[in-house]
């Protein structure tokens, strides 16, 4: 699951055919490892994305746009100072492997034309994307500075000169004869049989899952992988990298029981006869774009909603420890009663008792059986001291009972509301999602606020907004600020309400302007499940009621409502293809 360097060629022939004499139009850094350079091809925008993450690194085309910092980071503002309306002139790929350069023209202060090179190194958490002036190979800046003390070998930082990651010393199938390849194989076998692992080491650019499909090849051509066999194999090479050669490529991805596994340009026929299956793409840019862009998406997601998850499974574990607590609470008053009844019959045999009587026996009257007990006395009161000890006893564990159902009621609440808001910062597919999050956590106490927060301007958040296949809107709450809007505010007495059973969920709701049909209300219940804690079970209840049975909780948290007269549907949760407004 690698770009490769035979990958990185396709994608060099694409920016090539695409960009070449084409000028920046615009150059910003949405993230701190990534840049996109947008052009403007016969009035339309084309954007070119660099991604140096270390997770998902590359380089492709994306047809959308992305959110900005306010302020742009250093790197961005040197790319603008030197490549702001400059002319894309060559790309190459060095050798076979995982680096790209592109060639820039572009004036200098004193109106100069000069050439800037943009060096894109797609080498996982090595990885980088470094500026420099050709004509000296100075380092102008790099997206990551490396420092003697990360790397021994070479530094990345401005001023210096750009020195290139080590060569790898592999062949280039495009450029190789039998003799030099049989030269490579010989001495780096000299003592050693040859496997499926030597493709990858004695071919540049040339990942793991290439290697595979080359073996899984000569073994359907009855082709041995042998030493002896090296000129079967060079030929059939030659033949294998043909089309790549020519820059004619198959690309597709791979999945095996619908879980995406793999992608490359070449035609992975081994995933294939394991049972997987593939999917065509038009160009390399839309798919790797669509391979990388749900991970990428995910994993930075993840990372921004970390220190928010922590916060909140902290106070889910705060909550759950004083439940145990107050629970520990309510078996330990289980005993009251006894007490009160010590106090009743040590009041009614209270002439039969003396001072300094250890205990006494008494007829238990409240009893069907009337049977006697025993109860223990303190020797250093008096019979009446020891039975107001008793009623005193009763009345602090009945007092601690009461406050403990009380305060039982008010955590239940309160781990339900976390829960909730653990669910949508799970759900959450976008910043404004998790910034939404945020703010309600601060409205509601959880994070401290900030001054500097009151200066932030922000826009109303607004639900998720769906047309149902009969053309009914159907809306879903992000969160639970979004959730109380829908269902107190925005629906109206006949509009539909629903949510999943029993489990943090989304409000949605259905407008109402008529008789609903199944088909809606079927749409809407999956849309109930699939924003819900409940999204990986299947057959999940989903509880519908108009809104006039829905009522907010007194004094109840965000989102938190209770609801009667309501009816359930079981659905899958899957993601539906309705179109969004």
């Amino acid at each position: 699951m690698a770009l490769d360097g035979l990958y990185l060629r396709s994608l060099a022939n694409e920016i090539k055919n695409t960009l070449i004499s084409s000028r920046i139009d615009k150059i910003t850094q949405p993230e701190k490892d990534e840049i996109v350079l947008s052009f403007k091809i016969n009035r339309k925008p084309v954007r070119l994305l660099l991604n140096a993450n270390a997770s998902y690194p590359r380089i492709n085309f994306i047809d959308y746009s992305k959110e900005s910092p306010l302020k742009a980071p250093v790197f961005c503002m040197v790319l603008r100072k030197y490549l702001n309306t400059a002319v894309l002139k060559d790309v190459t790929q060095l050798n076979n492997d995982r680096i790209l350069l592109l060639d820039f023209e572009s004036s200098d202060e004193l109106g100069f034309n000069s050439i800037y090179t943009l060096i894109i190194e797609i080498m996982g958490r090595h990885s980088n994307i470094t500026l420099i002036r050709k004509r000296d190979g100075l380092i102008m800046d790099s997206i990551k500075h490396i420092t003697p003390d990360i790397n021994s070998y070479r530094v990345l930082y401005p001023g210096i000169e750009y020195v290139y990651p080590p060569e790898s010393n592999k062949l280039d199938i495009f450029n190789t004869t039998f003799e030099s390849f049989q030269e490579k194989i010989l001495s780096l076998y000299e003592d050693e049989e040859l496997n499926e692992k030597f493709f990858t080491r004695v071919l540049d650019g040339v990942s793991n899952p290439i290697a595979k499909e080359i073996s899984f090849r000569l073994n359907k051509r009855n082709i041995p992988l042998s030493k002896n066999n090296l000129k079967e194999i060079y030929e059939f090479l030659i033949e294998f990298f043909a089309k790549s050669k020519d820059n004619n490529y198959d690309l597709y991805s791979y999945s095996i029981n619908d879980e995406l596994k793999d992608f490359h340009c070449i035609k992975l026929e081994h995933i294939l006869d394991d049972g997987g299956q593939c999917e065509e793409y038009s160009s390399p840019s839309s798919l790797l774009e669509s391979f990388y862009h749900a991970k990428d998406k995910i994993n930075r997601l993840q990372s921004k909603s970390h220190d928010m998850q922590k916060l909140v499974i902290n106070n889910i574990d705060r909550v759950e420890k004083k439940l145990n607590i107050l629970k520990k609470t309510l078996i330990e008053c289980e005993e009251k009663q006894k007490y009160n009844l010590y106090g009743e019959l040590i009041t009614a045999n209270i002439y039969n008792i003396k001072k300094g009587d250890k205990e006494v026996e008494a007829l238990n009257y409240y009893s069907e059986e009337e049977e006697y007990i025993k109860i223990p006395l303190d020797v250093n009161k008096t019979p009446s001291e020891n039975a107001q000890k008793y009623f005193k006893k009763y009345n602090k564990l009945k007092a601690a009972e009461e406050n403990a159902y009380i305060q039982i009621e008010l955590a239940e609440e309160e781990d339900e509301y976390l829960q909730s808001v653990l669910s949508n910062i799970e759900n959450a597919d976008n910043y404004k999602d998790l910034e939404d999050i945020k703010n309600e956590l601060v409205e509601t106490g959880y994070i401290a606020f900030k001054k500097s927060m009151k200066s932030k301007k922000t826009k109303p958040s607004k639900p998720l907004h769906f047309i149902s296949s009969d053309g009914i809107d159907i809306y879903v709450g992000k969160n639970n600020l979004e959730n109380d809007y829908l269902t107190l505010k925005f629906a109206h007495n006949n509009d539909i309400w629903l949510h999943i059973k029993n489990i943090p969920g989304s409000h949605v709701i259905i407008k109402n302007l008529g008789e609903v049909p199944d088909s809606t209300l079927l749409e809407a219940a999956t849309l109930a499940a699939f924003y819900s804690k409940g999204k990986n079970s299947t057959k999940v209840p989903i509880d519908y009621t108009e809104i006039r049975n829905v009522k907010k909780m007194a004094k109840g948290k965000p989102g938190m409502v209770t609801y009667s007269t309501n009816k359930t549907i079981y659905v899958d949760p899957i993601k539906l293809d309705l179109k969004q407004v």
